[in-house]
């Protein structure tokens, strides 16, 4: 059912949704789980069994089983060594690979040392090859199941697509978000006819993955070919491997997934964009992986409708010997011409702003150094207008008529002038009030004045 949720999902081309995954929240997303994922891992490194939980819960019943002497000598000894030569090949640079080396390593002292039965093990995979099986569901089971399926396909989705864009930032790559959602329903369409588990991005074992060398989706392949092959063939192996071997390997590649330099970067560029970076860490590793998706991505639209409602605004002047018309704010050389204000507003109009654009121009008229004829506006950054922002455009108008004074636009985009008609004030503001450029209103302007 999730399988399937998810390739409805890629029909629908739903993937659009990792747009609003910006550099802050995937940075954030990653610096989060890898605490998540450290947390989790560390009571497995000292051979320790917890219950579980948040993070807090996960450092606090670690810290209180250390004080009860609840730690597995041969595990943490064993543990804390493979985490030695995995650390220590990384610091000399070896080509060795140091995460197998360790595997192997703590798997051949186990047997040899006998300590299976002394220390926390993998234990041995499960022999054969797995079966369809769908028998036992019925009507009711599947309507049961849809809403957990839905939930479950979204934290799977939005916790593989925020690792997947994260990563691919990191690499170079490009990611399709909605050629994501589809690889991911028909891997667990697949898995849940084989009666395996859900499928997602795994924020443990990707970065394993990577560190180990994997570039591209044949490191997927061969994983499934010597997940089979171990099965099939030697599926005891995997009894001798201590845990602690495989929380160092996790460890040691989820604490580079921290990235403390973009933090610092931010933190000189953006006030905003680092708190939202801090936010998404925060409420990733503390809340949950879907909760602090969902609260950053809010917390980006806020800030996105933030700038848009408040964005910058500026009254254009001539300046000798320099073509066009510039920011007066920049340019306190220039001059004005007599008669005219020629303004620009950087942002699409829409609910939330169009009683600021109305404002700005009525002060621009209000505190013009001589009696206004034209207000032209410079429409090129207006990428949008809603019917709100058209009710305080005809007001405007109307303001600026009663005053004897004209209302054109300059530059304004087709599917903007087309939103206009099909508004039903096409008639107000006819080609008379267009012009393409601000140059071609401004002569229009001086011709009037003969």
């Amino acid at each position: 059912m999730m399988g399937l949720i998810l390739i409805a999902g890629r029909a629908l081309r739903l993937g659009f949704i990792t747009g609003l995954l910006s550099k802050p929240i995937r940075v954030g997303y990653l610096n989060g789980i890898a605490l998540v994922v450290i947390a989790t891992q560390l009571p497995k490194l000292l051979g320790m069994s917890v219950r579980g939980g948040s993070v807090w819960d996960y450092l606090g019943q670690t810290a209180r089983g250390l004080s009860e002497g609840a730690a597995n000598g041969p595990a943490l000894l064993i543990g804390v060594a493979s985490l030695g030569v995995i650390v220590l090949s990384r610091v000399l640079g070896s080509k060795v690979p140091a995460a197998l080396l360790a595997v192997v390593g703590s798997a051949i002292a186990t047997a040899v040392l006998g300590l299976e039965g002394a220390l926390p093990v993998v234990g041995a995979l499960p022999s054969g090859l797995p079966a369809p099986a769908l028998s036992g569901l019925g009507l009711r089971d599947v309507a049961a199941l849809l809403g957990p399926a839905t939930g479950i396909a979204l934290i799977a989705f939005a916790d593989t697509t925020v690792l997947s864009r994260a990563l691919a930032t990191r690499h170079g790559y490009t990611v399709d978000g909605s050629q994501e959602m589809g690889a991911l329903g028909i891997a667990n369409a697949a898995s849940g006819l084989f009666g395996g588990f859900p499928v997602s991005g795994s924020t443990s074992r990707t970065p394993v993955a990577v560190q180990a060398g994997a570039r591209t989706q044949l490191v997927g392949v061969v994983a499934a070919g010597l997940l089979i092959a171990f099965m099939v063939l030697a599926p005891g192996l995997t009894a001798y491997l201590p845990s602690s071997t495989l929380a160092a390997v996790v460890i040691v590649s989820a604490a580079s997934m921290v990235d403390v330099k973009t933090l610092v970067r931010l933190a000189r560029m953006s006030r905003t964009e680092t708190a939202l970076l801090i936010a998404t860490f925060l409420g990733v590793a503390f809340i949950g992986v879907l909760q602090g998706i969902i609260v950053a991505i809010g917390l980006s639209l806020m800030a996105f409708v933030r700038r848009a409602w408040n964005p910058y605004r500026t009254e254009l002047v001539s300046i000798d010997g320099v073509p066009g018309y510039h920011d007066l704010s920049r340019h306190s050389e220039g001059d004005r011409i007599p008669g005219l204000v020629i303004a620009r507003f950087d942002a699409p109009l829409f609910f939330a702003n169009g009683s600021v654009f109305d404002t700005f121009i009525r002060a621009l008229v209000t505190e013009a150094p001589q009696p206004v004829r034209w207000v032209i506006v410079a429409a090129e950054p207006i990428t949008g207008i809603d019917t709100t922002a058209i009710d305080d455009l005809v007001e405007l108008d109307d303001y600026l008529d009663r005053l004897g004074i004209s209302l054109v636009f300059a530059e304004m985009k087709g599917p903007i002038k087309d939103r206009l008609v099909r508004f039903g004030v096409g008639s107000r503001f006819g080609p008379e009030h267009f012009f393409p450029t601000v140059n071609n209103a401004v002569k229009a302007y001086r011709g009037t004045l003969g």
